[in-house]
């Protein structure tokens, strides 16, 4: 064992082999996307994907991704083949990182046979970067929070 994996809690459990860990970060990009490209490819005027907000009517009331569709995780066995199609892939989101809604969703979408990612940070992650959200009162943008990027930019250029 070397030193730096005695004294450094970040090392205690060695990284993977390079192989290993580019196996595990493409497999979790083929199944997550983050707000800023959902908002980056939403004006792109061809995103490829529709956007699903798998929220309850309350969440979706309160506001929404203009151009979202609404579609509660426990209504898609029921619902999903009468609203999406197949051959477009589906991007799901629900409250934020503290809830597994979108996950549940993209579960059960993927189970019917939808290509299906999700989009990590969920509504709260769109607002707090200051993206446009929707309600029954029009629509409301807040000022990005200067903790989830860089203020004046839309993407983080990463």
């Amino acid at each position: 064992m070397t030193d730096t994996a005695l004294t450094s809690a970040a090392m205690r459990v060695p990284p993977a082999a390079p192989g290993e860990a580019a196996a595990f970060f493409a497999a979790r990009l083929a199944v997550q996307t983050d707000v800023s490209d959902v908002h980056a490819s939403l004006h792109s005027g061809d995103p490829g994907f529709v956007l699903v907000d798998s929220r309850g009517i309350a969440g979706w009331q309160q506001g929404h991704v203009p151009g979202a569709l609404h579609l509660p995780t426990a209504e898609i066995p029921a619902r999903a083949a009468q609203v999406l199609d197949p051959a477009v892939p589906v991007v799901t989101y629900c409250w934020g990182p503290g809830c597994d809604g979108a996950t549940r969703s993209a579960l059960a979408l993927a189970q019917l046979g939808y290509r299906v990612k999700e989009m990590i940070g969920g509504i709260e992650y769109w607002i707090r970067e200051g993206f446009a959200v929707e309600s029954a009162t029009g629509t409301e943008q807040r000022e990005p929070d200067p903790l989830t990027g860089p203020l004046g930019s839309v993407s983080c250029a990463c």
